[in-house]
């Protein structure tokens, strides 16, 4: 067994550029695992630096320098961003509390249906079980409510924390703009010369890191926008608020669509019932999924097509499991960086050819 161990080794670890790659994931899932809620304004940040560098670039080919188009860009994206959160915020707090406020009656006309089975179907249905289901539903969805009324109460003792991370994460993002050429001149000085391994994968990383990202939030506002303005249109209850839950839920993929589903399907069932409105409701979001999952998702993201629906749902939950909200979107790429990692890793023919 020893000797098989020695024998994997060698094949695997003969090249110095692997060790070095290996020691430094090895080293960045140590510290994000450990410090992974302390980082998180600074993964925040990433992202954002991600999402604005494509118009810093654009603003440096007119002639721009980088400090200036980092500036402008990222005082349009905070103008944006509050012009945002000013006209959606509060509707949406509105929405929610409203709704919470209609759980218990939403309970009681779920009870009244539901009671009805066992009188229809005695020997399918048993009383003290569905009496029991309904027990455990009504104390999960009033826990739920009363979460949702105490957050606006919760929320005004953080609002002081909250501003504190939003100066913080805005200064973070603009010297990641601003000083991006040098940041990365820093990193390589702490690696070692033999990094070629490491620099092929970091550059097919960034390039996909970057696309994901800006992707990612353009898969959001369209799905959310086309799903706004389809329940608008169907007249559904709380339509901003199920919108930006339907687009938020792109963020896992194929779990969030099917949780999404639920809120959709029971505001919509309790609004009309089993009547037509219902079903052109559940007809059109089954569309927009639809053209989500095999129209835009191809178009935005190549490389996650590539990967395989069982993969990208092993990544949701593995590192979502490790790292909560963080690890959930980035689960694509960080499984595409596996893909990479596996793909560039040294062979055992590719070692004993030696270099070419």
């Amino acid at each position: 067994m020893l000797d098989v161990l020695k024998h994997w080794y060698r094949q695997r670890f003969s090249d110095p550029g692997a060790v070095v790659l290996f020691l430094l994931l090895l080293f960045g899932f140590v510290v994000v695992y450990f410090m992974g809620r302390i980082l998180a304004p600074f993964f925040a940040a990433v992202v954002i630096a991600y999402l604005l560098e494509w118009p810093v670039g654009r603003l440096r080919r007119l002639g721009l320098g980088r400090g200036p188009a980092a500036g402008v860009v990222l005082l349009m994206f905070a103008v944006l961003l509050v012009l945002s959160l000013v006209s959606l915020v509060p509707s949406i707090l509105n929405q929610s509390v409203n709704l919470a406020r209609e759980v218990p009656t939403m309970i009681n006309r779920a009870q009244e249906v539901l009671l009805t089975l066992p009188e229809e179907y005695p020997e399918l249905v048993d009383v003290t079980l569905m009496q029991n289901l309904l027990n455990d539903l009504r104390g999960r969805l009033v826990g739920s409510a009363d979460a949702i009324l105490s957050v606006s109460i919760s929320s005004l003792t953080n609002v002081a924390v909250l501003m504190v991370y939003l100066i913080l994460v805005s200064v973070l993002v603009f010297f990641m703009l601003k000083d991006k050429p040098a940041l990365l001149q820093s990193m390589r000085r702490f690696l070692p010369r033999n990094r070629e391994l490491i620099s092929r994968v970091w550059h097919e990383m960034n390039v996909q890191i970057a696309n994901y990202v800006r992707g990612k939030v353009i898969e959001i506002l369209i799905v959310g926008g086309v799903s706004y303005v389809t329940f608008m249109l169907l007249g559904l209850n709380y339509a901003l608020l199920l919108a930006v839950l339907v687009g938020f839920s792109v963020l896992i993929p194929y779990i969030g669509a099917a949780a999404a589903t639920v809120p959709v399907a029971m505001v919509g069932l309790f609004q009309w019932g089993f009547a037509a409105p219902f079903f052109y409701l559940m007809v059109a979001y089954a569309i927009i999924q639809a053209l989500d999952g095999n129209v835009l998702v191809p178009i935005l993201f190549s490389e996650a097509v590539n990967l395989h629906p069982i993969a990208i749902i092993v990544a949701v939950l593995v590192f979502g499991g490790l790292w909560g909200f963080w690890g959930v979107f980035f689960a694509i790429p960080l499984a595409t960086l596996v893909k990479a990692v596996i793909n560039a890793w040294p062979h055992h023919d590719e070692a004993a050819a030696g270099p070419a």
